[in-house]
């Protein structure tokens, strides 16, 4: 496969994560393209334009380059976006005709819904990736619309290759949707190990002004299934007045504005005002001065399919105390690199967190196993994986869902 058509509809590599509707999609469509291209591989990211400052086409470097389609108004919040999905399938359809192009992948069930039509207009093969699955949010208490699931339902039953992050996804996707395994390849995403690895945690704090003592993270947007008041909740629980956390992050999704708020407010009602510290969504590559500066960086997401926040803590020789589901199992080995918490207690969290603060050889030895465990995830492994996954597609007979 020369050159492959990356559908990202909802969220494109050029903005910073961490804020709006970009998390570590945004980043694994970056790094993964990137990868692809300095192996030689040629990859076109297409995504929606929501601005009318950035060219239409921007080249990020040799082999990877992205396109912005027009398709709505640039503000269209995300749960419309499935009415624009025909427009943006047209636009990109006037570039594959145009180009030289073998290959779809597509991110997120919009994207794949774009792809699926796509890939019978034009006789495509289809790669799908879906990141987050609305049959197992819908499974721990997040509202998603029958049309999302029965959208992704079609896209599995079509897509000639489903890339899942861990084994935890492949089993999702087989109960939830009925989907093919021997279509299912498990391709991980990886962490860029240049820009996170170990540091001197004196000078993270002091190049981030932070003063000496006991310091909890949480990264990742504000939003329910992210599970921040449970982070807030958790700094409660510890008999520790000088232990902080800081939240680095903004508010995401229809429902992010009100639990910023709502997380705000709890704050002040646990009395933890001065102990909670909200940072605004960081430049990717500075996420790893925060991790260096932090003792623990706890994760109490109630779904994560695959959980780039651990990855890249692990990376920095942190531990990471995390919700046990989706690819976080995978990630975090219990009480090697850090530890998995059933359920949503915040007493349990604390329990971990302590145990770490309190054993500070262990949590050294900790620190040291979470770094090198993070060696098994690259992202020149994932692209070479991709490329495999591309090369064997191109001899296959395409699925045909009709």
């Amino acid at each position: 496969m020369r050159h492959l058509a990356v559908l990202s509809l909802h969220t494109s590599p050029l903005v910073q994560p961490g804020a709006g509707d970009g998390g570590g999609m945004t980043v694994y469509v970056r790094e993964v393209v990137s990868a692809l291209a300095r192996a030689g591989g040629q990859a076109t990211v297409f995504t929606r334009r929501t601005d009318d400052r950035t060219p239409e086409v921007v080249e990020v470097e040799p082999g990877f380059r992205v396109v912005q389609i027009d398709a709505g108004h640039f503000d269209l919040p995300k749960e419309r976006l499935p009415g624009i999905v025909d427009e943006f399938a047209d636009r990109v359809s006037e570039h594959l005709v145009a180009g030289d192009f073998d290959g779809l992948l597509a991110n997120y069930w919009l994207s794949g819904m774009a792809g699926h039509r796509l890939k019978h207009e034009l006789d495509l093969p289809l790669i799908t990736v879906f990141h987050t699955l609305a049959r197992v949010k819908a499974e721990t208490g997040d509202f998603e619309p029958q049309r999302r699931m029965d959208a992704e339902a079609e896209v599995i039953r079509c897509s000639d290759v489903i890339l899942a992050n861990s084994a935890e996804e492949v089993r999702q996707l087989v109960h939830h949707y009925g989907a093919v395994e021997s279509r299912i390849e498990i391709v991980p995403p990886g962490v860029d190990h240049l820009s996170f690895s170990p540091g001197f945690q004196d000078d993270a704090r002091d190049a981030l002004g932070i003063d000496p003592g006991e310091l909890l993270l949480f990264v990742g947007r504000i939003q329910p299934l992210k599970g921040v008041d449970v982070a807030v909740r958790t700094l409660a629980e510890l008999d520790r007045p000088e232990t902080r956390l800081v939240v680095v992050g903004g508010a995401s999704g229809v429902a992010g504005p009100a639990e910023e708020c709502r997380v705000r407010q709890l704050v002040d009602d646990l009395d933890l005002i001065g102990r909670v510290l909200f940072v605004p969504p960081q430049p990717h590559h500075q996420l790893a001065t925060w991790y260096r500066a932090s003792d623990v960086v706890i994760m109490p997401s109630r779904s994560e399919s695959f959980g780039l926040v651990a990855l890249e803590a692990a990376a920095c020789g942190i531990p990471v105390v995390a919700a046990a589901v989706g690819g976080l199992r995978t990630l975090v080995c219990h009480g090697r690199t850090g530890y998995l918490v059933e359920g949503r207690r915040p007493a349990d969290y604390a329990a971990h967190v302590s145990s770490l603060l309190d054993d500070f050889p262990g949590a050294t030895e900790m620190a040291v196993c979470a770094a090198e465990h993070s060696w098994s995830y690259t992202w020149a492994a994932t692209a070479a994986r991709l490329r495999r996954v591309c090369d064997d597609l191109s001899l296959r007979t395409l699925v045909d869902c009709s």
